[in-house]
């Protein structure tokens, strides 16, 4: 995929398909920019042009467990 090259109609579709088959496979969005030569924002406005729902974002927690 050519950086930076506008991508329309079914073009986009097939590429939208791809990056929601490996975000909901467990990639990231940053892992699939990355790896697409693309921007995180590019790939985060696909996914959710593809109906994606986002997962959380990860990390840890920062309040104690309740006893």
């Amino acid at each position: 995929m050519d950086k930076g090259k506008r991508i329309t109609g079914a073009e986009r579709e097939q590429l939208a398909v791809e990056l929601k088959a490996a975000y909901e496979g467990g990639a990231s969005i940053r892992s699939i920019a990355d790896s697409t030569g693309r921007s995180y924002g590019f790939v985060h406005h696909i996914l959710t042009e593809a109906g994606v729902t986002l997962r959380q974002r990860g990390g840890a927690t920062r309040t104690k467990p309740s006893s």
